[in-house]
């Protein structure tokens, strides 16, 4: 299994490589041009062998990308086998059922290589602030409303760009400087990757990765089957339910089974597909479903192509998890944070201290304005904030913090800075966390008001407005999500719209599920979250039974 490596010898080669993810990371997050990337964190850098299986990944990114990339990759390599790869090459896509699931993401692969041989793959996803077509929403009917689709394409060849490639992508966008350089930072990641790798090998010796690849995984592979392993046999079942599209509700059916050192994931049963942006590409939907698992049986040990090898995610063919091209991807996320809460409220009856309740963050709620600044400059701007975190078996939940996605706020400054928007407020929003012995995370309140010399565009894509976060093992539902403009009007949660100088939008954000049965909370907690301002006197004795 370890290929000849000895343990400690081992751990610290893993090291190594770890950091060199993150110093590919570091590179992105320094030279890219969008707040997208800089300041909320919507990106991943990944090493891989050469045959496409990651070694190692970035300890900030976000997850999906990470377990993603290395799909992506294999498919690059069927369009461009390995004897063809040169030096300085970089092949990118954006294609959703080939990659992460939506256009916005652009997904970039360099060649690594050492003493003239291909030894492995640099690989990076970031979001880009713009890909053309309806900007990123919710409601189109076909992909191809959602903007530009770009296959397997030699973005640089042997060193050279592919000018005519790119001049063609950037007459497609809208704000082409921050997509340009968004890009380049993502080849500068490659490119540090690349030569901390060959760094390595000149170091340590080794002719390849190859050997040291294979003992990694598989010491990932076996702590995964460790882990299920120590679950005890048998089918668990959960249902979900979410706002979906109208007339379309969401409902998510999960039957997750254990046997032995395996685990199988079925979502038969889930909804079929709609013609709105909120299907979720099967390389999503098994992201999604693999790493909350991963979350709860496994979450030390660092993650690599082993860790979901003993994991098999099944969704049916057309359905809202698996749809057909070319259906509408666009806000894919909608459907895909789900699926942690389905899996989890599954597994709690026979893992109760390893999972946590449903999140008020899961899905995301987002809203974009694009449109002219002061200067009469194109901008186009996203307010990455979050609800609440589910409660856990030992705490309360994160206030205002994602999972399972890693999408970070970023500073209020900077979005000020690039946008013709304020903020007025952002705030904590009190009994929006859902009783419980562990109380659940709490939203925010964000208001923010439009101070362009004109009308701007608004595009919004959200959930939990009808179905909020629930509770697990007896802890209550979180508050539900709301979005108000400042004329009392109420937009479709899911829209594209309008929106006048002037006007404020009132983002009231989603709470977590409590865990445990509200009247188990300790006084003291109670107490504290009284005079703190999170819960209400009046929440203290509707939901706990108990005044402070």
């Amino acid at each position: 299994m370890d290929e000849g490596f000895d343990a400690i010898t081992l751990e610290i080669y893993w090291s190594r490589l770890i950091s060199i993810a993150d110093e590919a990371a570091a590179a992105l997050l320094r030279t890219a041009f969008s707040t997208i990337v800089r300041e909320s964190n919507d990106f991943g850098t990944v090493l891989m062998d050469a045959n496409g299986d990651s070694i190692t990944e970035n300890t900030g990114g976000i997850a999906s990308f990470s377990c993603i990339l290395p799909r992506t990759t294999k498919h690059f390599l069927a369009k461009f086998p390995a004897e063809t790869w040169r030096p300085g090459d970089c092949v990118i896509t954006n294609d959703p059922w080939l990659a992460t699931g939506h256009l916005p993401d652009i997904t970039a692969v360099s060649p690594i290589f050492h003493q003239g041989r291909l030894v492995g793959f640099a690989g990076s996803i970031a979001h880009s602030p713009d890909v053309g077509g309806s900007l990123w929403s919710a409601d189109c009917r076909e992909v191809f409303e959602e903007g530009i689709r770009i296959p397997p394409t030699r973005l640089i060849r042997a060193g050279v760009r592919n000018q005519e490639i790119l001049d063609f992508f950037l007459a497609n966008v809208r704000v082409p400087d921050q997509v340009s350089g968004d890009l380049e930072a993502q080849i500068t990641a490659n490119e540090v990757c690349a030569a901390r790798v060959d760094e390595f090998l000149g170091d340590t010796g080794l002719a390849d990765l190859q050997g040291l690849s294979r003992a990694l995984q598989a010491r990932a592979d076996l702590a995964m089957r460790r882990a299920i392993a120590a679950v005890p046999d048998g089918t668990y079942r959960a249902t979900l339910d979410a706002d979906g599209f109208e007339p379309h509700t969401t409902h998510i059916v999960v039957a997750v089974t254990v046997a032995g050192e395996g685990m199988v994931i079925d979502f038969e049963g889930t909804s079929g597909q709609i013609d709105r942006g909120i299907n979720c590409v099967m390389n999503y939907t098994h992201a999604y479903s693999v790493y909350p698992v991963k979350c709860a049986l496994d979450p030390f040990t660092p993650r690599n192509e082993g860790s979901y090898r003993a994991i098999e995610v099944r969704a049916p063919e057309g359905s809202i998890l698996n749809p057909r091209f070319p259906a509408a991807v666009g806000s894919r996320q909608l459907t895909g944070h789900l699926l942690a809460g389905a899996i989890y409220k599954a597994l709690a009856a026979v893992i109760p201290r390893q999972v946590i309740a449903e999140c008020g963050g899961a899905p995301t709620m987002r809203c974009l304005f694009s449109g002219q600044d002061q200067h009469g400059d194109r901008f186009s701007q996203v307010l990455f904030a979050s609800g609440g975190m589910g409660a856990s078996p030992h705490r309360d939940g994160l206030a205002t913090t994602a999972f399972p996605t890693n999408a970070g706020a970023g500073s209020i400054e900077a979005f000020e800075n690039c946008a013709p928007l304020v903020v007025w407020s952002k705030q904590l929003r009190p009994d929006s966390g859902g009783a419980g012995q562990f109380r659940g995370g709490m939203g925010q309140e964000a208001i923010i008001e439009v101070r362009s010399p004109g009308p701007l565009r608004l595009s919004l894509i959200s959930d939990r407005r009808d179905h909020p976060a629930q509770g697990v093992l007896g802890g209550l539902p979180g508050a539900a999500a709301e979005i108000v403009m400042s004329d009392g009007t109420r937009p479709h949660p899911k829209s594209r719209t309008t929106i006048e100088p002037g006007m404020k939008l009132h983002m009231r954000y989603a709470g977590g599920g409590g865990y445990g049965p509200p009247e188990a909370r300790d006084p003291a907690q109670l107490a504290a979250d009284v005079k703190d301002g999170y819960v209400s006197a009046a929440a203290a004795l509707n939901l706990y039974g108990k005044g402070r």
